[in-house]
């Protein structure tokens, strides 16, 4: 399997991920109308507001997905199964340590979430009747971020979809169950994602199981190795600021757009999912290029790095075209049915061009991300992210002032072209790492 990188390998690694992040809506819509059958706003609310919050606190753990898929590829590159194996267990430490933590800082970690967010009364009662249920699969969540990197690095992306399909399926019969059969309302929808992601997190390590065949598994001399550890934490450390980083982006963008105004806002949130259409697609590519390239890395052999990158990037490069050609051609009637306003419909249509070029700009920075988390170089990732969240700052004030929200939206794309720049400069070290 490792030695033949082929387009048919790369298909085989990413189309499970774009199906299963296909899923991902699916079930926000179902939590949305089950509890909106109850006839009243604030639930719809509760739900909103509480699974934005706990979502927010576990993307924190993020990294753990990212970090375990880089270095499990190059052990597997290495031939080194026992510490494959240790790593599955050093990952699920972390991820249920960390679900711990939160539990136990439950109380300061909501209300310091509902300071910045402030809601009714009402809602803010239900939200937190729904955290407090849900807040107790927090170790499953977060261990089901290293579960997942351990799977991708394999290039089990079916198990991974199997996985998703799974949880996405009990939380949604559960739902159906639990409020529209039981009348449990709001907590109702908490005790389904409960359940749900503890099933999830369960079915994971059992399609992990033959790593519990390995004795290194439970080898807590190489599991606990301050070597190995310590090179987990620097690269975890270094794509946790990188992704912060890369939020501060997008949370200033909402921040400033807004102040163009209600009309001005509401289109902009309307295109940013003209974005997260694009991150899904590309991301079954970016997770193929993290394999990939990780396992040759792993064997030290740079020409089967160069292919893995060039493959996984000529993929994603035509998915890229596809997608601005399908905005261009389609977007105007995409924005109309995501909504019936017609000033928003109108302006919507006049930033429609950022759309056709995001893609295009931002596939660069999109792929070669998946390809540095392969290759766990995260601390040019996170270097690259710090020069390109400083020229989106620096540029971003001038360009409103001159251009209004226009200015806004070139920073935002200017961000994505010094990423995939500066990234690409430093692409010819990963291959002398090969070498090495």
């Amino acid at each position: 399997m490792i030695d033949t990188l082929t387009h048919r390998r790369v298909l085989h690694i990413a189309l499970p991920v774009v199906i299963s992040n296909a899923t991902v809506p699916i079930l926000g819509i179902v939590d949305t109308g089950v509890v909106g059958q109850m006839g009243q706003a604030a639930p719809i609310g509760a739900v909103a507001i509480g699974a934005i919050i706990l979502t927010a606190i576990y993307w924190i753990f993020g990294f753990l997905r990212m970090g375990t898929s880089g270095l499990t590829a190059q052990a597997i590159g290495a031939g080194d199964t026992a510490e494959v194996a240790a790593l599955l267990s050093r990952v699920l430490l972390i991820g249920l340590s960390a679900g711990a933590a939160i539990i136990l800082l439950q109380w300061p970690l909501f209300a310091g979430a509902f300071v910045v967010s402030p809601a009714s009364a009402e809602v803010e009662t239900l939200a937190r009747q729904y955290m407090s249920v849900r807040v107790w699969s927090a170790p499953a969540a977060i261990a089901l971020y290293g579960i997942t990197g351990w799977l991708i690095a394999q290039e089990r992306t079916m198990a991974v979809l199997a996985v998703q399909v799974l949880t996405n399926g009990v939380n949604i019969g559960l739902d159906l169950l639990f409020v529209l059969g039981f009348d449990w309302g709001v907590p109702g929808v908490a005790w389904a994602t409960f359940i749900a992601e503890w099933s999830g997190m369960l079915f994971g390590l059992w399609l992990c199981r033959a790593a519990f065949a390995v004795p290194a598994w439970r080898d807590t001399a190489r599991i606990f190795d301050p070597v190995k550890l310590a090179r987990m934490a620097i690269v975890n450390s270094d794509i946790m600021i990188r992704s912060v980083l890369l939020q501060a982006i997008f949370v200033s963008f909402l921040f400033w757009g807004a102040d163009f105004g209600d009309v001005q806002l509401a289109a902009n949130q309307i295109l940013l999912q003209f974005l997260q259409v694009t991150a899904y697609a590309l991301d079954g590519f970016a997770l193929a290029a993290e394999a990939l390239v990780g396992q040759a890395l792993g064997r030290r052999a740079p020409q089967a790095l160069r292919r893995a990158a060039l493959l996984t990037s000529a993929w994603g490069a035509g998915i890229c075209a596809g997608l601005a050609l399908g905005f261009l051609m389609l977007g105007g009637a995409v924005i109309d049915l995501m909504t019936t306003a017609p000033l928003v419909r109108d302006v919507a249509r006049d930033y429609l061009p950022y759309m056709v070029a995001a893609p295009l700009l931002g596939v660069a920075a999109w792929m070669l991300d998946g390809i540095f988390i392969g290759a766990t170089r995260t601390t040019d990732m996170r270097n690259m992210m710090i020069v390109s969240a400083a020229v989106y700052f620096v540029a971003v004030i001038p360009l409103m002032a001159a251009f209004g929200n226009h200015g806004l939206w070139l920073a935002l794309l200017l961000s994505f072209i010094v990423r995939g720049l500066t990234l690409g400069l430093r692409y010819p070290a990963l291959e002398r790492a090969a070498r090495a």
